[in-house]
């Protein structure tokens, strides 16, 4: 009840502004202190996806269509910080000698095994990856060619393509009900799973670790096995020491008379002279193959290291484009842009393949005379204690430590350090006895 002596309230009083409990400060935009203008050099036709993130960073970035190599690609890594690869560019531990600038390297795709990953690990070289992005778009490509296999499309596609009209039935079959062999049961193998049970098939899969399966597939305990129930055998292993050479003649003669081999993994997981002699003899009614144990280092008409293979019927063969699509490319070009922009802007190394993957909480906008030390170093007895009697005179606010392998790295946020400071602190820390890079951030 309003007493009639009270003042009138107000529109303004009655739209009572309301304030949060707690107001979150926003990160702090880290710098280097002693490195010039961040350089990128983009190879292989990187997603613009890729190249706007790191423009809008601030960033120089130098882009190029193709794959660099020899001197051409020692001239231009020389003077770069970052370096942005698909698969055909090849980082040798030759070529990374020449980087004495580089700080991290992102593999915009899926494999890192065209990088020499120790080397850059002993020059305090991060490599980033985008292991999960394309999943999609093989798995999508691989339904495509179990069908195309079934029906026997390439080869019709070809008849009719020569003019020659072809109408026949026998020997192709609809997908339903057959039963499809993935080996190994990762990203791509779980989604094709799910794909290949929608379209009517029964999965089982074998993988060397213990993984949940989806849906209704069935893990089997050998490689024989599953080979031995499958009429199509899809191939989603990486390329290891373990994985290469993995199908040959052996693995050939347990699969059933009539089924079909699928290949979009690494090239060097199947031996190519007995692939062509399974298909040859008819054991095989066709295959798909995507990689290849030696492809082209550019396109055009260059592809001949495989006659023999080439002439094989009911064969679809393909040049590395599994998860060459638009969404694929873009999905890419964001996670492995991100990854370089944090390690470069924060020195978070998580999802680096060859480091240590630590990250610490942002320095705040309100957070004065915070910097950031980032210390990367030989894995040896007595560093932290070095490193720490150098810190020992400052605020030490957090700071964090993992090893791997034969590199360690720290990070560190210290408190109450003027400019004038910096740059002492930073010889000190380089000065060390371990240290392989040290950035200092702030």
């Amino acid at each position: 009840m309003v007493n009639a002596q009270d003042p009138p309230v107000t529109e303004v009083e009655e739209k009572r502004t309301r304030s949060g409990s707690f107001s979150v400060p926003k990160p702090k935009q880290l710098r280097p202190f002693n490195t010039c203008e961040v350089k990128i050099l983009l190879l292989e036709n990187v997603n613009e996806t890729a190249v706007s993130a790191f423009k809008k960073q601030g960033y120089q970035v130098e882009t190029y269509a193709k794959a660099l190599v020899g001197e051409e690609l020692i001239e231009k890594i020389r003077d770069v910080h970052v370096i942005g690869i698909r698969s055909k560019t090849k980082l040798t531990k030759q070529v990374l000698a020449e980087a004495k600038n580089l700080l991290a390297i992102g593999c915009f795709c899926i494999g890192t095994n065209q990088v020499d990953l120790q080397a850059a690990a002993k020059q305090g070289i991060s490599v980033f990856n985008s292991p999960f992005s394309n999943s999609r778009s093989v798995a999508e490509l691989v339904i495509g060619e179990i069908i195309m296999l079934a029906r026997q499309l390439g080869d019709r596609n070809t008849e009719m393509h020569q003019g020659i009209w072809n109408k026949v039935s026998k020997n192709c079959y609809e997908i339903r009900g057959k039963v499809l062999g993935i080996v190994g049961y990762g990203h791509i193998g779980a989604q094709l799973s799910v794909l290949a049970e929608a379209m009517g098939m029964s999965v089982y899969f074998y993988d060397v670790l213990q993984i949940m399966p989806l849906g209704q597939a069935k893990p089997m305990e050998s490689l024989d096995e599953l080979l031995a129930i499958s009429d199509y055998i899809s191939l989603h292993v990486p390329e290891t020491e373990e994985t290469k050479n993995m199908i040959g003649d052996h693995e050939f003669a347990q699969m059933k008379e009539g089924a079909y081999l699928l290949n979009n993994a690494r090239g060097t997981v199947i031996q190519i002279p007995a692939l062509t002699k399974a298909l040859q003899s008819g054991h095989l009614a066709g295959a798909a193959v995507d990689v290849f144990p030696k492809e082209p280092a550019s396109n055009g008409p260059n592809f001949d290291y495989y006659p023999e293979l080439l002439a094989c019927k009911n064969l679809i063969l393909t040049p590395h484009i599994g998860g060459s699509t638009e969404e694929a490319q873009r999905m890419i070009g964001i996670e492995v842009s991100q990854a370089l922009t944090k390690y470069i802007n924060d020195g978070t190394s998580l999802g680096a393949v060859n480091f240590p993957e630590i990250d610490l909480r942002a320095i705040r906008e309100d957070d004065k005379n915070m910097v950031r030390v980032l210390y990367i170093h030989q894995n040896i007895p007595g560093v932290l204690r070095e490193i720490n009697a150098i810190l020992a005179d400052f605020n030490v606010e957090k700071q964090y430590s993992d090893s791997k392998g034969d590199i360690a790295y720290v990070m560190a946020d210290i408190a109450n350090v003027s400019e004038e400071h910096i740059k002492s602190l930073y010889s000190s820390i380089t000065a060390t006895r371990a240290n392989i890079q040290t950035r200092v951030l702030y």
